[in-house]
């Protein structure tokens, strides 16, 4: 089993900062991929930053220079500092991994798995 569990949402006033953790747990062979996308209210889910396949990171524009995507390799941990926070980023923030698990000695094909997300709520 594979399991993506997201920490460090809450409420912030406009101008604040949060920290984002993802952290993946259970039978993981290998992570390609990790980031992270958030659904406003009333809206469609829209990718936020994401490390890609290749190593290099993605991000929305609406975020560029106030978010920061990082991770941690060994703990199989990906981060999402947030600053600057504005209104338009409330959302509930979810986190992926594209990863394989493990099959006895070797691994699955890699799929994509989501955390449950974590609300973040920013007052103007």
């Amino acid at each position: 089993q594979v399991q993506l569990v997201e920490s460090g949402g809450g409420l912030v006033q406009a101008g604040g900062s949060l920290r984002l953790s993802c952290a993946a747990s259970g039978s993981i062979f290998s992570i390609d991929a990790m980031g992270w996308y958030r659904q406003p209210p009333g809206k469609q889910r829209e990718l936020v930053a994401t490390f890609t396949v290749n190593d290099s990171t993605n991000y929305a524009d609406s975020v560029k220079g106030r978010f920061t995507i990082s991770r941690d390799n060994d703990k199989n941990t990906v981060y999402l500092q947030m600053n600057s926070l504005k209104p338009e980023d409330t959302a509930v923030y979810y986190c992926d991994a594209f990863l394989r698990a493990k099959i006895g000695s070797g691994s699955a094909s890699p799929r994509l798995y989501w955390g449950q997300g974590t609300q973040v709520t920013v007052s103007s």
